[in-house]
């Protein structure tokens, strides 16, 4: 199955990425897709790598981890914190990358994020606008090659919800 649909990314802000992209398939089963640890395995590691923990405690206040090795052996780590969830419609949460340089600290590098997600006409639109507490931590994000993970990532997604059905 391919996907010739693309994530639209943009800079709403010096602190701000907001992700924008649809989905031929109903929110709920988007929305299963992106918050079920065995689907979640299916689709984050866009491709790079074997995810080993797709921890997610889905409640406000609740934690998730995500670890992958990637094909270079290298770990890749993130966790955070749920602050809010409306199902099928919208998650809060937190996103703190596990391999922060020296010096930085979480609260230096956490991002909070934003996931919407609408349906029209069967079909969704899942937006996730990433609030950095910094330009700089935005730009880190922006040019550690983010987004084509995130396009792979996504396209999984939309497969993965997809098989739902």
């Amino acid at each position: 199955m391919t996907d010739s649909k693309t994530a639209a990314v943009t800079l709403p802000t010096d602190e701000q990425i907001l992700i924008t992209r649809e989905f031929d398939a109903p929110r709920q089963l988007v929305f299963k897709a992106f918050t079920t640890p065995e689907l979640v395995r299916r689709w984050w590691h866009a491709k790079r790598g074997e995810m080993t923990v797709a921890e997610i405690d889905l409640r406000a206040g609740g934690k998730w981890r995500y670890v992958m090795v990637a094909e270079s052996g290298l770990e890749v780590g993130f966790h955070g914190e749920y602050r809010e969830i409306v199902p099928n419609e919208r998650i809060v949460s937190t996103e703190i990358y596990e391999g922060l340089p020296e010096g930085v600290s979480e609260e230096q590098a956490a991002t909070v994020n934003t996931a919407t997600f609408a349906e029209s006409d069967g079909r969704t639109t899942l937006t996730i606008l990433v609030q950095a507490p910094s330009k700089e931590a935005r730009d880190a994000i922006i040019e550690s090659g983010m987004e084509d993970g995130l396009q792979d990532a996504l396209t999984l997604l939309e497969q993965v919800a997809l098989s739902l059905r």
